[in-house]
């Protein structure tokens, strides 16, 4: 008899809490730092069959909003928080893979 496995959750992934938060947001209309990261791994995450709200074509680049908001709360620390945010969306878009 094979062994049982259950389904992984979503916030017990690396990052999970995370791109949770960002797409609750982004489906609410409120523009924080976890929607701005979910919007940029959008592509990946529909790949992944999440449930991903539709993008706007004529709005500004997810990428540069987010780095524009962290800018604005961490002035010169925000190219390492950008990095540090995209490092996290990729773990848990690899851990997911792994997941499935």
């Amino acid at each position: 008899m094979p062994p049982q496995t259950r389904a992984v959750t979503l916030t017990e992934l690396p990052g999970g809490d995370l791109i949770a938060a960002g797409l609750e947001d982004w489906r609410r209309g409120v523009e924080s730092i976890p929607a701005l990261l979910a919007q940029i791994g959008a592509p990946r995450l529909r790949q992944l069959e999440f449930d991903v709200p539709a993008s706007d074509p004529s709005a500004p680049l997810p990428e540069h909003r987010l780095y524009e908001l962290l800018a604005r709360e961490h002035g010169d620390a925000a190219h390492s928080r950008y990095n540090a945010l995209i490092r996290r969306l990729v773990s848990f878009t690899r851990a997911r893979a792994c997941a499935r």
